[in-house]
């Protein structure tokens, strides 16, 4: 396992590329990815997809020679969030995966290394500005392995760990591996990373910052909730003449009520009767309890 400082990315001008996928359903989100493709819900009131490009934006990765940017699922929402900022790779009927996702990007990749991020990872490194928090993925980096960013497991041993860390959305790809990749459906850990592990040729980087995939309301309403910090993040358009405590308040959203660690989305209504804690609210038909069922009843 190794870390390490940044290192300018033009140290790669020409051999390196970004993807973030965004083409899920977001199952374990529903019913929030009913009306939004997970990529596009908002933490912190700007969207998961636009975090994850302004990451890239951090590292000098911008615009549709450098980045690419998958849909499926809503498609047409992030076609129309991702416009002209990224190339667009639209899969049709379902979604391929993460490995089919970068396969069918091959032509467009042509030969270059792939830093590749998950849409739903929220990442928030409080020493660093969006981009220089995942620069040591490409510090020193040989252009041949394969590089995670992974924080430490509670058991080491369990599955779904590499050298003892999870994985924390952002990996490095060589093109000796991606070239391989056919664009079916597929995903990353089985296609590449375990192989490349067997072969002693996947490195774990440190990543010391938080992390949550956002993958289910409970880690959904959290990193909303970290996005708040101690206070309250209300929109400017917001309208607020109740009471607000921790929560995060979207634009034209309005609190007449009282909500404590809750998440609403924009033109959301609390009314003067209401009083919630801990749901998303999405709109008058959609509030959604973010209660962590391993807290039990």
């Amino acid at each position: 396992m190794s870390g390490g400082g940044s290192e300018p990315v033009a140290r790669y001008d020409g051999e390196l590329c970004a993807i973030v996928l965004a083409a899920g359903e977001g199952t374990r989100l529903r019913p929030l990815t009913e009306r939004l493709p997970k990529a596009l819900c908002p933490v912190g009131n700007v969207s998961l997809l636009d975090r994850a490009l302004a990451r890239l934006a951090g590292l000098g990765l911008t615009g549709p020679q450098r980045v690419a940017v998958n849909a499926c699922y809503l498609g047409d929402q992030v076609v129309d969030r991702v416009g002209t900022r990224a190339h667009l790779s639209v899969e049709q009927g379902s979604p391929l995966g993460t490995a089919g996702g970068v396969g069918n990007l091959r032509d467009w990749i042509a030969g270059r290394g792939v830093l590749v991020g998950n849409a739903d990872a929220y990442l928030a490194d409080p020493t660093s500005p969006p981009g220089p928090d995942i620069a040591a993925l490409l510090h020193g980096w040989d252009g041949d392995s394969v590089r995670l960013l992974g924080q430490p497991a509670l058991d080491p041993k369990a599955p779904g760990t590499f050298d003892g860390h999870l994985f924390t959305g952002f990996s490095l790809l060589p093109w000796r591996l991606v070239r391989q990749l056919p664009p079916t459906f597929g995903d990353l850990v089985r296609a590449l990373w375990r192989p490349a592990e067997a072969a002693g040729r996947l490195t774990v980087v440190p990543y010391r910052g938080t992390f949550y995939d956002t993958g289910t309301p409970a880690d959904y309403l959290a990193a909303n909730l970290h996005a708040a910090g101690d206070t309250s993040l209300i929109d400017p358009t917001a309208t607020v003449t109740g009471d607000c405590h921790q929560s995060v308040i979207g634009a034209g959203a309005t609190v007449r009520g009282t909500v404590t660690r809750c998440v609403l989305w924009p033109g959301a209504t609390i009314g003067a009767d209401e009083r919630l804690h801990e749901v998303i609210r999405v709109d008058d038909d959609l509030t959604v309890p973010a209660a962590d069922p391993s807290r039990g009843p």
